[in-house]
């Protein structure tokens, strides 16, 4: 950890479907791909422990050296607003929050519980990707429904990709030199799933993604911002339910639904420039939301001093970049197009030498957080 070397890099893939696998990466860059009949987490997390030890890719001798286990976990709720050292009340809590995040707890659970039956003395720890937007006022996270739906349900914007947030935003300050807890920062994690978020003097005062992560962001599958009675239109129109909406909204709408070409950028783009209308669309779509946003957080933060572009889009889609800052030179906000031009996946300036907002690139490491946080917990 003093040094932040990466010793072991990887993961498992469709767990429980045909074609499961085992995917890291060699100190020299080389990708491992190793198949595997892989149907639930406990069996992946074996797989991976099986790796780590192995003669030939391992990177330790035995499990013992094995100290702590992190776990990115999604939903926090209202119950967690920083990382925690999992016990059973803990794992309560977090079991409590499954009925407002259904996808994505659940599997975060099975593999804290897989590591609590294959290393019962390790401890864990869960990194919540709610917990950074727990500074959000009270006026930015409650929605215009009735109140004691609130109190009965816990329905308000929670935010998520936190732990993304925090990291970039902590690290452009480092990159920049300037004191993290007085900056007005806006942070765009782009991706498949998409968020900005508002974070000034060293907290997040609000984000993107509200209830679940649907909403904000034209993303890869997911709508992002949609007026509800679209919503209720549609299940009356196409005859389907609470589940059949779900998927319509998070699995086949984005770009993917627009364009009906892909949900990856890269396709999507390749469709564009051979003059597919939907995708030119699309990607149109695409940039103004996020430009949409950038603009109503500097008004939220009363002006911005940095930008911060990250994920996978963010990090690498030099026309998104341009795009969500086009126009905006009026708020300070210039790009360099010659730097943005040639800048893919890298910690780099790319604001023109005037402009008053730093616009930053700087690749996430969610993963770096997550052992981050668990040492001092541990040290604790």
């Amino acid at each position: 950890m003093e040094e932040r070397k990466v010793m072991a890099q990887g993961g498992v893939e469709k767990v429980g479907l045909k074609g499961s696998f085992l995917k890291l990466t060699l100190d020299d860059g080389q990708k491992v791909i190793l198949e595997g009949e892989i149907l639930e987490h406990q069996t992946a997390i074996e797989y991976i422990l099986g790796v780590l030890i192995s003669k030939k890719y391992g990177c330790i001798n035995s499990l013992d050296e094995i100290n702590a286990v992190g776990h990115r976990v999604v939903h926090g709720g209202e119950k967690f607003n920083a990382s925690v050292l999992i016990t059973e009340s803990v794992l309560h809590k977090i079991e409590e929050c499954i009925e407002i995040a259904p996808l994505h707890n659940p599997p975060n659970l099975s593999g804290i519980n897989a590591i609590s039956e294959l290393m019962p003395k390790v401890p864990q720890v869960a990194v919540f990707d709610t917990a950074f937007h727990q500074t959000m006022p009270d006026y930015a996270y409650m929605y215009g429904i009735p109140y004691s739906l609130y109190e009965k349900y816990a329905i308000r914007r929670y935010g998520f990709h936190g732990t993304s947030h925090r990291y970039v935003s902590r690290r452009v300050c480092e990159i920049l030199n300037v004191p993290f807890e007085s900056q007005r920062i806006i942070t765009c994690h782009i991706g498949n799933g998409a968020s900005v978020a508002a974070i000034k003097n060293g907290k997040s005062v609000d984000t993107s993604m509200g209830f679940t992560p649907v909403e904000g962001l034209l993303m890869g599958t997911r709508s992002g911002d949609i007026d509800a009675g679209v919503i209720s239109f549609l299940m009356d129109k196409e005859m389907i339910g609470s589940a059949g909406i779900s998927t319509l909204l998070n699995k086949h709408s984005g770009i993917l639904g627009v364009s009906g070409v892909s949900s990856d950028m890269r396709e999507l783009t390749a469709a564009m420039e051979k003059g597919n209308e939907r995708a030119v669309l699309a990607i149109k779509m695409y940039n103004y939301r996020i430009k949409k946003y950038i603009g109503a957080y500097a008004a939220a933060l009363n002006g911005v001093d940095i930008i911060v572009f990250t994920g996978g889009v963010g990090e690498n889609n030099m026309s998104m970049r341009s795009e969500a800052c086009r126009g905006l030179q009026f708020m300070g906000i210039e790009l360099d197009e010659s730097i943005n031009s040639r800048t893919r996946s890298e910690e780099i300036v790319i604001s023109a030498s005037g402009s008053k907002t730093k616009i930053v690139v700087v690749p996430t490491d969610e993963e770096y957080m997550i052992a981050s946080d668990t040492m001092t917990i541990l040290k604790n």
